[in-house]
């Protein structure tokens, strides 16, 4: 059966008209962080996104995770369709240009503990292990999927700059909910759609008012990356700027005391 929405016509209609507004709104708005460091980061997150999402579609789609509609993509790039691709950039912008309405750095030192990082680094590795486990069975493998691939990310990210994370974690938790949310209301119109299917025998048959868990999950902790990703890229580029600057400001003032003192 043909949906009567296009995977395309969706991107359209619920992805790209959100990106414009805030995009705008981050250019107009003073208190939006819109600079050097935020669009390299997103550009950087971007191709991870991309990277790293690749594999992992390919390698479900095949299995039968999920599928599209008859008529719903306009061609697909090994197993994925363009238009999924173009998801993983949307995405991404979508969420970034959310935060950068309010995006702010904490003057917190890069030297954390490092029982924080062990301990950042073990959680990721935890989600990890759970997702291992949770492939053996086909009920679960779509869930186990998800969490085996997102405990990596989530291990390098927690063990680098978990403690700062928790200090931002209100700035995190807005930037990660409110896109979240609207991707999950997306995802449910798409679903009842039938622009993409999600395989009954690959879930658990949980969901959130018709929305699978599993694919709930996935628009979270892609959310969570993108947005873990850009708080630690902005906190490094600007306390690496404080770092190399403080020399040069104490080697100015020691030549501005000398000179004067000669004199």
């Amino acid at each position: 059966m043909t949906p009567p929405l296009t995977y395309l016509q969706f991107h359209l209609v619920f992805t790209i008209p959100p990106i414009v507004v805030l995009g705008w709104l981050a250019v107009q708005r003073d208190r939006a962080r819109w600079d050097r460091t935020t669009l390299s980061g997103l550009a950087i997150i971007v191709f991870l996104a991309v990277a790293y999402t690749t594999p992992w579609t390919n390698a479900l789609i095949p299995e039968g995770v999920w599928w599209y509609g008859d008529g719903a993509v306009l061609a697909t790039i090994w197993h994925t369709p363009v238009e999924e691709y173009l998801f993983f950039v949307l995405q991404t912008t979508l969420t970034a240009f959310w935060l950068f309405q309010f995006l702010t750095v904490s003057d917190t030192s890069l030297r954390l503990p490092t029982s924080h990082r062990l301990a950042g680094i073990l959680a990721g590795l935890a989600v990890c292990a759970l997702g291992w486990t949770l492939l053996e069975t086909t009920a679960t493998s779509y869930l186990g999927a998800i969490l085996f691939w997102a405990g990596p990310i989530l291990a390098i990210q927690w063990g680098f700059g978990l403690t700062y994370l928790l200090e931002k974690r209100r700035q995190v938790l807005l930037a990660v909910g409110v896109p979240t949310l609207y991707l999950w209301v997306a995802d449910w119109v798409a679903i009842s759609l039938g622009i993409w299917v999600i395989s009954d025998a690959h879930t658990i048959g949980i969901g959130l008012a018709g929305l699978p868990l599993e694919e709930a999950l996935f628009f979270l902790v892609t959310n969570v990356f993108v947005v873990q990703g850009l708080v630690l890229y902005a906190w490094v580029l600007d306390r690496r700027a404080d770092l190399v600057s403080l020399p040069r400001v104490r080697r100015l003032a020691s030549q501005v005391l000398s000179r004067s003192a000669d004199s």
